[in-house]
């Protein structure tokens, strides 16, 4: 009998870029995010809550394909 082939886990340089691009996105987001504030608190209140879920919100949409691609190396 044969053993099965064992998977590969050498580590990559994908994940300790993709974790470093990650954070630096992610500060630079928040940066932004942050300079905008002053004009969100000029709005209604409720306006200022939806602003606030979309900008919360939003940071996430690109996250699944790009942790893809650190597992993968794919983009999807």
């Amino acid at each position: 009998m044969t053993q099965p082939e064992k998977p590969d886990w050498r580590p990559t340089w994908r994940k300790p870029i993709g974790i470093i691009a990650l954070v630096l996105a992610l500060c630079v987001y928040v940066f932004a995010a942050a300079s905008a504030s002053a004009w969100i608190g000029s709005l209604h209140v409720l306006v200022q809550t939806l602003v606030y879920i979309i900008l919360g919100i939003a940071w996430l949409l690109p996250l699944r394909r790009f942790l893809i691609w650190m597992e993968t190396g794919r983009w999807g």
